[in-house]
This record gives structure tokens, C-alpha cells and sequence, in this order.
């Protein structure tokens, strides 16, 4: 028997406050065309810290100086990808508290690259429409810093958008 559900793993960085939050252009996988939080995958044994710092510079430019790590959840939803029909994105989330550099808003392409550059948005301008469900929790998260709610949410539908929302 086949598992039904692809398993993909990463740690995603979260960089603004209760107006803006620092958002990728997608440019792969469930959540192509839309707002990402910047973040991913870990290379071969790496740390969870390294990753994040890794995967935010790659992604915005920014240069990670003070952060802590917030909490862990999934996000379950319908995508066929391979011979798998549904995706579970286990995420842990990290408060980007202090960074250098300059958000660019076009980023090197590379083998495995999947952000096309970085932008700040409105917190009230993102919604299930244009983003990933890790930014609408990021906006959850801004919205109410004391408060992490760590349940997993199950989409019923999730639409791969054929067109990009930036």
C-alpha cells in the first residue's frame, strides 16, 4: 500500500510586525503564483537555526542576526504530486527578530531556487487568495504575538493557482 499523504518538512522565517510582513514571490510547488513565507527545506544534517538563516537570506537577501524559534504545526490539504493525491507541511516557525542587508525583490536563480524575490505586504492584503496557509499563519502570529496556536489545519480544497497573485 502507498502512503496517500507527501511529507514535506522545512522551517520558515517570520520577519514584520502588525502592518507589513516580509513575503517570497513562489515560483514551485503547492503554493506557486502565491505569498510565501521565506524558508524551507534542510540540507543533509543540517540544524534547524542554519536552515532558516540559510533559506531567508537565499530567499529575501536579508542576513539573520537575532531570532528564536516559536512553535511547530501542519498544514493538510488535496494536491496531487507524483502518485500522492493530499500534502502534509510540517513547519516550524521562527520570529526573525533582527537582520541587515536589503530586501530584494529579485533573487539568484539556482537549482532548487523557488522564490523569485521578496516583498513587504500589508497584513491586511493577505488572505487564502494570495498566500500560503505558513503566511496566513505568520499573520495570525503578528496579529497576536502571545498566542501560537499550535493545532494542525486540514484545507478541504487547496487550488494550485495557475497565474501569479504579484
Amino acid at each position: 500500500m502507498t502512503d496517500k499523504f507527501h511529507h514535506a518538512f522545512g522551517c520558515y522565517g517570520i520577519i514584520g510586525d502588525q502592518q507589513n510582513l516580509v513575503v517570497i514571490k513562489k515560483e514551485g510547488g503547492p503554493y506557486i503564483n502565491r505569498y510565501d513565507l521565506p524558508g524551507g527545506s534542510l540540507k543533509d544534517g543540517e540544524p534547524l537555526d542554519h536552515a532558516v538563516k540559510r533559506e531567508v537570506n537565499e530567499e529575501t537577501g536579508l542576513i539573520v542576526q537575532d531570532y528564536e524559534q516559536i512553535g511547530a504545526t501542519s498544514f493538510r490539504y488535496p494536491w496531487n504530486y507524483d502518485q500522492w493525491h493530499f500534502n502534509q507541511h510540517i513547519c516550524v516557525f521562527f520570529r526573525i527578530n533582527k537582520f541587515t542587508g536589503n530586501l530584494q525583490t529579485k533573487v539568484k536563480q539556482f537549482a532548487g531556487q523557488d522564490s523569485f524575490g521578496a516583498v513587504s505586504v500589508p497584513l491586511e492584503q493577505l488572505n487564502l487568495a494570495n498566500s500560503s496557509p505558513l503566511v496566513l499563519k505568520a499573520k495570525e502570529i503578528l496579529l497576536n504575538p502571545n498566542k501560537f496556536d499550535l493545532a494542525d489545519q486540514t484545507f478541504a480544497n487547496w487550488i494550485v493557482l495557475d497565474h501569479p497573485v504579484f
